[in-house]
């Protein structure tokens, strides 16, 4: 991802932060070449603090998907977090000239992919990773424990060294502070996980 310095991350927390709260993520390997994508939940594995950047990921996706099964040979992976993003409508300014832009926060993650034995361990701890997020957060009973377990041949686990980190949190931060305000009341109205972003 090309990063313009006055977009990225100011705070190691925010990039933390994103990653948590957006774990529905997008794994790139390149097979033969070939880049091959997959769209799976990834949580960041145990208390990293307010750092990814040397951390670990955990996730897990269909046996059936053949992607996994080219980390034997290509195990760099690319790990794609999206936050919230919108369009910002010239409209939104009540100035003229002006010219329409998109707002958004996305972290890439890039590191070495090994395979887990236990499925079910990083299952279990993705959905309890979720649910932390959730009001009411659900408890898995033992009933579901044994739905998971029947599941677990159809699932692969994986776990992700992150080497390294870049961000973009750009967020209508190069105008003056009058747009800002109407960007972020519009967004307010329409779309308030990105004005909660901006607030950050």
């Amino acid at each position: 991802m090309h990063v313009f310095p006055r977009y990225a991350a100011k705070d190691p927390q925010q990039v933390a932060d994103l990653v948590r709260e957006n774990p529905f993520a997008l794994v790139v390997s390149a097979v033969d070449g070939v880049p091959v994508a997959t769209h799976v939940p990834v949580i960041l594995e145990g208390d990293t603090g307010d750092t990814v950047a040397g951390g670990t990921l955990l996730g897990h996706m269909a046996r059936a998907n053949p992607h996994w099964r080219a980390w034997e040979s290509s195990p760099e992976v690319l790990v794609v977090f999206s936050g919230p993003h919108g369009y910002v409508s010239p409209t939104v300014y009540a100035t003229d000239p002006a010219v329409p832009t998109w707002d958004y926060a996305a972290v890439h993650l890039t590191g070495r992919v090994e395979l887990v034995d236990d499925a079910l361990d990083v299952v279990e701890r993705t959905v309890a990773a979720l649910e932390s997020l959730r009001t009411p957060a659900w408890e898995p009973t033992s009933a579901s424990r044994t739905r998971f377990a029947t599941l677990l041949p159809g699932v692969v686990g994986f776990r992700v060294h992150v080497r390294s980190e870049e961000s973009m949190f750009k967020l209508s931060q190069d105008i003056d502070a009058e747009r800002y305000a109407r960007v972020r009341d519009a967004f307010a109205a329409e779309n308030p996980r990105l004005a909660d972003q901006m607030d950050r």
